[in-house]
């Protein structure tokens, strides 16, 4: 395999093959990212959600739990 490589100009190797792989496999990649970035953004949405969650909670409960029972 590397024999067959080390014959070739340095166009086919950085610029002729990356671009046949990403036409060949654009799609499968694509559909990867798209995958990934939405998993990343769901999961930032639930923290974010969760933590605004435990702020309002929170802010409700302190307020009349300091008068009842001091932790």
């Amino acid at each position: 395999m590397r024999e067959t490589f080390a014959g070739m100009p340095w166009w086919v190797k950085w610029v002729a093959i990356p671009l046949l792989v990403l036409f060949v496999f654009g799609g499968v990649i694509t559909s990867i990212l798209a995958t990934l970035i939405g998993f990343v953004f769901k999961l930032l949405l639930f923290v974010a959600l969760v933590g605004g969650l435990v702020f309002i909670v929170k802010k409700f409960t302190g307020s009349r739990s300091k008068s009842s029972s001091d932790w």
